[in-house]
C-alpha cells in the first residue's frame, strides 16, 4: 500500500495482560491514496520498535507499507480513537512481518501531495464557527465536526 500520511497519534503504552509487569506500545496513523480512500494503520509491539517506527515518518510523508495484516474494524470502538474512514478495514503492522518505507511524495507521486489538503469528512457535515456561536445552547452536548483555518499563531 502506498499513500500519504494524513494523521498520526503519539506513542502510548499499556500494561501487557499476557506478560505481567511489562508494557505493550502502540501508535496509529492514517494514510490516503485517493480523494475518497483512506485507512487507519495501527502498530503494536516493543517500545524500541514502536518509537523507532513512529519517529521514521511524519504527517505529509509518503509511505509504502509491505505485508500488513488486514483486519475488519470494530466501528464503534475503533472510531473513538481514530479518524472515521470509508473502509470497513484497518491495517495492522507487525514487527516481524511488516515493513514501512518512507519516500518523498515528489519521488513517489506528486498527486499524493494534493490529498493532504482534502477534508476527510463530508463537506455537508460541518458547522461553521459562526453557527456554533449563534446556536451554542441548542448544540450543547452534541458532537460536532468543525472546519476551520488557522489565521495566526503567536505567543
Amino acid at each position: 500500500v502506498i499513500g500519504v500520511v494524513i494523521g498520526k497519534t503519539d506513542v502510548r503504552s499499556f500494561p501487557d495482560r499476557k506478560n505481567i509487569g511489562t508494557e505493550r506500545y502502540t501508535f496509529s496513523f492514517t494514510i490516503r491514496d485517493s480523494p475518497t480512500c483512506f485507512i487507519n494503520v495501527q502498530s503494536w509491539g516493543r517500545g524500541e520498535y514502536i518509537r523507532s517506527l513512529s519517529e521514521s515518518f511524519r504527517v505529509g510523508d509518503c509511505v509504502t507499507i509491505e505485508n500488513p495484516l488486514i483486519q475488519s474494524k470494530e466501528a464503534e470502538r475503533e472510531e473513538k480513537f481514530n479518524p472515521v474512514t470509508p473502509s470497513g478495514y484497518k491495517l495492522l503492522l507487525s514487527e516481524n512481518h511488516s515493513v514501512v518505507k518512507t519516500s518523498s511524495c515528489y519521488d513517489t507521486d506528486t498527486r499524493l501531495l494534493a490529498l493532504l489538503h482534502l477534508p476527510v469528512k463530508d463537506p455537508q457535515d460541518y458547522y461553521s464557527l459562526g453557527d456554533i456561536v449563534a446556536n451554542g445552547q441548542s448544540l450543547h452536548g452534541r458532537v460536532l465536526n468543525v472546519l476551520a483555518a488557522v489565521m495566526a499563531v503567536s505567543e
